[in-house]
């Protein structure tokens, strides 16, 4: 057995060129304005980069969950228009209005919470019993929103709500009846807003006045369809040792693999810590050598073994997901070994890989 030098370890890839291509996609077919939301570090590629990217290409406001994410897009100087939608009552909503942040506005005791000078974003409820308001309350949301707003205290900017996937038609109903009753209170929101990147692609009775795509910015289609949306992010990692092992040799904790033949062993310095999720083991593959390589046994915290082909020596660089235009394992690949989502793959990894950033507009 022989070991690798000191050097670079597990690697990060975020090319911005396939985001300004999936916003430009995602914005051809939205029916009105198109948010890029970068909440969760712009599903773990780089807020800014994501954000910068997005804006350039086509969208012409940016949304986030948390009210940090936001101030940290405006940290950063970008300027759009920029919503923040998942807000604790006791958050510093005057630094929202400072930095000329909407908020989502679920109940009335958010809206009671509002500071002066707050534009809001009513959240209501239309199948997901999850944020946002219940139908039972919309009414006396939207009364109470309109004496703040008569009182010069608030400016209703939107109506909101967020789709669960089934039942979608009873969702647009729902959300129509809503804007009705918003509009018959008095209330005059310049922008309505359902649709993410799912609906974006394939309900545009969804798309109102504006859609929010997060997870399609960065390649990521949820409604399973083929809309050439490009993954944006590589992972990469290099052997670090090899060796050649008779058949019957078991591999790593529990010996769960044990070698089918004669084989070849590469180690590799990524596992679990790094975003792989353990429970892809048994399925996993790597590209190493121009050929798709199995995962030998468990993947661990900070490494993971394949079955190498002949010729991998110490050094070369294994592919661990990207794009798939090479014939690397993609996101969702990984995501349906581990049986979740490529959302969860994408935004799972760890501090340790050093991250490289290019393309771009």
């Amino acid at each position: 057995m022989s070991v690798a030098t000191l050097g670079a370890g597990a690697r990060v890839t975020v090319d911005l060129g396939a985001v300004a291509h999936n916003t430009r996609t995602l914005a051809a077919r939205a029916r009105g304005e198109l948010m890029a939301v970068v909440k969760a570090d712009g599903f773990g590629h780089g807020a800014a980069d994501v954000a910068r990217t997005a804006l350039g290409a086509g969208a012409t406001w940016l949304g986030v969950t948390g009210l940090g994410e936001a101030l940290a897009l405006r940290a950063a100087g970008l300027t759009a228009p920029l919503l923040s939608w998942l807000n604790p009552l006791g958050e510093d909503f005057a630094a929202a209005v400072r930095q000329q942040v909407d908020l989502a506005v679920p109940s009335l005791a958010h809206l009671a919470a509002m500071p002066p000078g707050a534009r809001v974003h009513l959240q209501l409820d239309t199948g997901m019993a999850r944020d946002g308001a219940a139908p039972g309350e919309w009414g006396a949301l939207f009364e109470a929103a309109r004496e703040a707003e008569a009182s010069g205290r608030i400016v209703v900017t939107g109506v909101m709500s967020h789709l669960a996937g089934p039942e979608t038609a009873r969702a647009v109903r729902s959300f129509r009846d809503g804007i009705a009753a918003a509009f018959a209170a008095g209330l005059r929101p310049r922008v309505c807003h359902l649709a993410a990147t799912a609906a974006t692609l394939t309900r545009p009775e969804t798309h109102f006045d504006l859609v929010r795509t997060g997870a399609g910015l960065v390649g990521i289609d949820p409604s399973g369809g083929d809309t050439a949306l490009r993954g944006a992010m590589t992972l990469t990692a290099p052997v670090v040792e090899v060796r050649r092992v008779p058949a019957g040799t078991p591999v790593g904790y529990d010996h769960t693999w044990r070698a089918a033949r004669d084989t070849c062993l590469a180690l590799l310095p990524v596992g679990y810590a790094d975003g792989l999720p353990r429970a892809a083991g048994p399925w996993a593959e790597v590209l190493l050598g121009g050929r798709r390589c199995r995962v030998a046994g468990r993947i661990s915290m900070d490494q993971i073994v394949v079955e190498a082909g002949p010729g991998v020596r110490i050094g070369d660089t294994a592919i661990v997901f990207g794009p798939g235009d090479d014939g690397e394992p993609a996101v969702g690949d990984w995501a349906a070994w581990a049986g979740t989502l490529p959302h969860e793959i994408v935004t799972g990894l760890g501090r340790r890989p050093y991250r490289h950033v290019i393309g771009g507009l």
